[in-house]
């Protein structure tokens, strides 16, 4: 396994005053097997749990009155643990679109926190001209950055091999193009709105397997798990030095996206 656990993930290229520079985008974003969806809320992983406490508890009812409550608590313990047993050898439970869902808002509520470190976040913001959508765009001291969550196949494990990033069997290259489009996208867009140079740092958040390592950039994407989120920000700020954005520009670039990017409507996020 070869990765870069100590990889600077603030030092992304200065947002202070800079040469203008013309950016030409890319026609169209690498294809990436990624659903839309739209008004998922809360944990995708509640309607399964409330089917499942439901046939408990019938069991648990029926054997209590037929063969007293010692026989009606085995009973339901009995099928909860065989509808786990079930669902796991036969399907991935959970939704594709679901398992983005919840893991956008598990980043969401990660990223609140960071408001008093100086980070503001926007998130499912549209790419104008494409159908792409960027999870969250993060603004901070640290830098600009374009982040993904992903929430994948928790029984496949997490590797790389030569810097780049494997799930289970496949590789992640297709996915890996996609986010560091993504931020191509926004630096373009907030480069020519702003006048001056904006770099986007793309990341990518996992949420289901354990990710092996702290911190990892991959193909050019910095990789890490969700709940390495806020230790990720606290360390690009650190590791900003003399590039690291005050108040005023963090507030201006923020502002810039909010109207460069536009809401992504209906796809589960405020």
């Amino acid at each position: 396994m070869c990765v870069d656990q100590e990889t600077a993930p603030g030092d992304n290229g200065s947002a202070r005053a800079a040469p203008p520079k013309t950016k030409q985008a890319p026609e169209s974003p690498p294809r990436v097997p990624r659903p839309l969806f739209s008004g998922l809320g809360g944990d995708p992983r509640l309607p399964i749990w409330v089917l499942r406490l439901a046939l408990a508890a019938a069991a648990a009812v029926g054997f209590t009155v037929w063969l007293g409550w010692r026989f009606g608590v085995t009973a339901a313990a009995v099928i909860i643990i065989a509808d786990i047993i079930y669902r796991s050898r036969t399907t991935g439970v959970i939704p594709a679109a679901a398992r983005v869902a919840f893991a956008q808002r598990r980043t969401q509520r990660r990223l609140k926190g960071l408001r008093s470190a100086g980070y503001l976040s926007l998130h499912l913001r549209a790419i104008p001209g494409s159908e792409s959508v960027i999870d969250h765009l993060v603004v901070g001291p640290g830098g600009v950055f374009a982040v993904d969550s992903e929430f994948w196949d928790k029984r496949l494990p997490i590797r790389s091999v030569r810097h780049m990033l494997y799930h289970g069997p496949e590789s992640q290259k297709k996915r890996l193009a996609h986010a560091r489009w993504e931020a191509a996208q926004a630096s373009a867009l907030l480069t020519e709105d702003l006048g001056r140079d904006i770099q986007a740092r793309p990341a990518m958040v996992i949420y289901g397997p354990t990710v092996p390592w702290h911190f990892a950039t991959l193909d050019g994407v910095d990789v890490f798990s969700g709940g390495r989120v806020r230790k990720y920000f606290s360390r690009a700020t650190k590791m900003s030095r003399g590039s690291r954005l005050d108040a005023e520009e963090i507030s201006e670039i923020h502002d810039a996206a909010a109207h460069t990017l536009p809401p992504a409507h209906s796809r589960g996020l405020n």
